[in-house]
């Protein structure tokens, strides 16, 4: 009996804690930004790139989210093994958690996150006078992603969050019979809008 009597308060307990903190628990966050790979993609150099990501995250408990939600990107490169004039693009799904935390005597925050990534990669051909075809792509795959960044308000529901965050995914392409082992390691620097509900 005295277990039951513990089972119940403790849910009490709980009902009353969610009850009070449920407001703005979810939050909607759309993002864009320039790339800068850290490495070669093989032997390609690649350009600066850019992307943007859109995300939903629940808050699970006073300053800790989960979040998932789908990102991509894209860089150039003048020659590379799959061509001359291609244009790279990450693409798939983002997963992780983020904390974000007051700064003291401010009305900012500062954010960090860390999670996992399940992306491709794809070759396209990046000739203006025809359409982009998909010269070759990697399957789907993970790889991890880190982040800090600071969160402006702009009202009740609405943030400025400004993030840099560093990407590392490993594929393999094949391009005519020929598989290439890539590695796309990259820092992203972006500015993007949340609205929380």
């Amino acid at each position: 009996m005295k277990n039951v009597q513990t089972a119940v308060i403790g849910l009490v307990i709980l009902f009353t804690f969610h009850t009070v903190d449920a407001q703005n628990r979810w939050n909607l966050h759309i993002n864009s930004g320039a790339a800068f790979a850290t490495q070669k993609l093989g032997d390609a150099d690649l350009s600066t790139g850019f992307g943007f990501e859109g995300t939903v995250a629940y808050r699970f408990m006073p300053h800790l989210a989960t979040y998932t939600g789908w990102s991509w990107n894209q860089f150039s490169a003048d020659q590379s093994f799959a061509g001359t004039n291609v244009h790279f693009e990450d693409s798939g799904l983002v997963f992780g958690l983020l904390f974000i935390h007051p700064l003291a005597g401010s009305k900012f925050s500062y954010l960090i996150q860390a999670g996992g990534i399940y992306n491709q990669i794809k070759a396209e051909n990046d000739d203006d006078e025809i359409k982009a075809d998909i010269i070759a792509k990697s399957t789907h795959g993970l790889g991890w992603q880190i982040g800090a960044g600071l969160v402006i308000p702009l009202g009740e529901r609405w943030n400025l969050m400004t993030s840099v965050r560093y990407r590392s995914l490993s594929r393999e392409i094949e391009v005519a019979d020929v598989k290439t082992a890539v590695d796309l390691n990259y820092l992203s620097a972006g500015v993007g809008l949340s609205w929380s509900f």
